[in-house]
């Protein structure tokens, strides 16, 4: 019997679940993050699927590998993936990572940069505890896309990169409550379906906008991730998305905070800095705090039928 070890530590930011691999993962060597990811996917994929997936993970899980980064003024480097795929970044599983780092005493307060797959980010850990994550440059990539969906009818949204691809969605008609999400769930799910048939296959999020509930807040989002989970955060780079829209459409001025609500009332402060306003590119940047609640070793036993994970 062979049985190998991997130490995660969990954290939740506003609700939503990051798991840290922290040591035991597979060795991807060395070169750029972009690479080591391709090679956790093609040769590794097992490890995603044992981590995050049932028995031992679930639908709303997100997993974060440490490694090592190129750029030794780096604090890390990491991965993320979720039930399906890997995610390219993961605003949420930062600000994760930032509280997870100084759980484990690794960093105290200030500012630390971070290797992703799609560029470096600078996330900066506050007296307080609260997180705030300089994101990748964001920008929306088409306005008022109009879809036909089947068994919905057209509907119009924004294409946009907040560090993965949303379709913002602001006139839908649904409710946005916590006791919808089944229907809401089915209702993004069949959305995607089109947006990626009619012409953008790489959208992999569907963001519906609404009135907020909490206090202060400017908007409530339904954020539908990869997996067909939905977000219990209000989604980093759902956030930087939306931030990245209003941006471009002159609704909120460089600097000014938004406030961002999720479907379980969880929130998110946002601002941003514009990085070239002839192309619509912003640096967003995403404000939030997570929590570690457990730490634990995953075991690994090859006589497991599901030792790698239950796949859909």
């Amino acid at each position: 019997m062979n049985k190998s070890r991997i130490h995660i530590i969990d954290s939740h930011t506003g609700g939503e679940p990051t798991r840290i691999v922290a040591s035991g993962g597979p060795d991807l060597g060395r070169g750029p993050l972009t690479a080591r990811r391709d090679r956790l996917q093609r040769q590794f994929d097992h490890y995603r699927s044992a981590i995050v997936n049932e028995p031992r993970g679930s639908d709303v899980m997100v997993g974060a590998l440490l490694v090592e980064p190129e750029d030794a003024s780096c604090v890390t480097g990491v991965i993320f993936f979720n039930n399906v795929d890997y995610l390219g970044m993961c605003g949420h599983g930062t600000i994760g990572l930032i509280v997870t780092l100084a759980h484990l005493g690794k960093i105290k307060s200030g500012d630390h940069k971070i290797e992703t797959p799609v560029g470096t980010i600078t996330a900066t850990l506050h007296p307080n505890g609260e997180v705030s994550v300089a994101n990748v440059p964001s920008w929306r990539a088409k306005k008022a896309v109009t879809v036909n969906v089947p068994g919905i009818g057209p509907v119009t949204g924004d294409v946009a990169w907040g560090g993965n691809w949303f379709f913002l969605v602001e006139k839908h008609g649904q409710e946005l409550t916590l006791a919808n999400a089944d229907k809401l769930t089915d209702f993004c799910w069949r959305i995607r379906q089109a947006v990626n048939a009619q012409g953008f296959p790489e959208v992999d999020h569907v963001e519906l906008f609404g009135p907020p509930a909490a206090p202060g807040a400017n908007s409530r989002n339904f954020v539908q991730c990869p997996g067909k989970a939905y977000d219990r955060s209000p989604c980093g780079t759902g956030t930087s998305a939306k931030l990245a829209c209003l941006a471009a459409d002159g609704k909120l001025a460089e600097g000014a905070t938004w406030i961002q609500e999720s479907i379980i009332g969880s929130t998110f402060s946002g601002k941003f800095r514009w990085l070239d306003r002839a192309t619509g590119k912003v640096e967003p940047v995403i404000t939030g705090t997570a929590f570690v609640n457990a730490e634990a070793i995953l075991l690994l036993n090859d006589q497991d039928p599901f030792c790698w994970g239950i796949r859909s």
